[in-house]
């Protein structure tokens, strides 16, 4: 007797393009979405993107309130959670890149009300996924929560953010391709449940970035606009897996461990697509493709280095020699590899 069944939460709306915050109030009551809004962002998103937002709303009839955080902590999300209680807010609004989006999700998931996802940066695939991501103390907490009912991405305000924010986007999406070849592996090798559509798309999307790494350029509006819609497809295939398994694998574990060992050194994105250099290697060999991987990440200027990451050569091999004790995920690092090894693929890929 067939009894599989799956629950897939997808975004309703996706506006992506010049000027799309012009439409935060026609998606809003496309969604309908009713009561009062809580705008949830930082302090430089709230300039170039919030307080248009707050203005629109306002001349709408709405009453939006608004919260600033400055930091991506779970205090972060108890303080937005109450301020969501007194100011008796219906839905939540995340404006910003990272931190913003992250925190306004997990808030939303706990109060169990409605989040709308307002990137003001393509640096990583929480713009659109189910999972929140929060540092505490030298560890990272990858927090499950429903994904936003919509996404609203202004390519004009993304265009105009640090160029190296998105070539982390960038870099994150790449690593997809090395991802989806760990849970391609843990399904041979360990029966882990692999969804061939989920896989499918996160390695196109990632394949489609590395294509067309070369034409992607600071301050143009045409390449904000892949990389935001590579973000969406990223995010798109979580949900379907009902996991983060299209896009984590080794090189997610390589940078987390790099986070504890490194705190600060380098943006997430940055450091997952080093990883994604030497876990292709792992994967394919001295002749195989991770060569392709680095070039792509070179082409739109995200590092390929330890140096360029900003981290001690040291530093990248004990990472990468402990990284398999991250989490209980089955990797091509298996039960771990030794020191020798790794200084061969570091060397080997010149990420040392």
């Amino acid at each position: 007797m067939f009894d599989k069944s799956t629950w897939i939460r997808l975004p309703r709306n996706v506006v992506v393009g010049h000027d799309a915050l012009d439409d935060v109030g026609a998606v809003l009551a496309d969604t309908h979405l009713t009561g009062r809004p809580l705008i949830v962002t930082s302090p430089t998103p709230k300039r170039v993107a919030a307080d248009p937002i707050v203005e629109q709303l306002e001349a709408d009839g709405l009453d939006p309130a608004l919260t600033i955080v400055e930091t991506a902590t779970f205090e972060s999300v108890e303080q937005v959670l109450e301020d969501a209680r007194l100011a008796d807010v219906s839905y939540l609004v995340g404006v910003g890149g990272g931190k913003a989006i992250d925190i306004a999700k997990m808030a939303a998931d706990e109060l169990g009300v409605g989040f709308i996802s307002v990137p003001t940066a393509a640096s990583h695939d929480g713009i659109v996924s189910g999972r929140g991501s929060v540092p505490e103390g030298d560890t990272r907490h990858s927090v499950a929560a429903d994904p936003p009912i919509a996404v609203i991405a202004d390519t004009s305000v993304i265009a105009d953010a640090p160029w190296e924010l998105t070539t982390a986007g960038c870099a994150d999406i790449i690593s997809n391709y090395t991802a989806v070849k760990d849970w391609q592996l843990a399904n041979r090798l360990q029966n882990v449940e692999y969804s061939e559509y989920a896989g499918a798309l996160s390695q196109m999307t990632a394949e489609m970035l590395v294509d067309r790494a070369e034409s992607i350029k600071p301050g143009l509006e045409e390449s904000a606009w892949v990389v935001v819609k590579a973000l969406v497809s990223s995010g798109v295939a979580m949900s379907i897996a009902g996991s983060s398994r299209p896009a984590s694998g080794a090189e997610h574990l390589f940078s987390h461990q790099l986070d504890r060992i490194a705190p600060g050194a380098a943006l997430h994105g940055h450091q997952v697509g080093v990883g994604a250099i030497m876990t292709e290697y792992l994967h394919s060999g001295e002749s195989g493709t991770w060569r392709s991987v680095r070039d792509a990440l070179k082409s739109i200027d995200a590092p390929t280095t330890a140096e360029e990451l900003g981290v001690d050569e040291e530093d990248v091999i004990q990472a990468l020699t402990t990284a398999h004790e991250i989490r209980d995920r089955y990797t091509i690092l298996g039960s771990g590899i030794s020191e020798p090894a790794a200084l061969q693929v570091a060397e080997t890929t010149g990420v040392i």
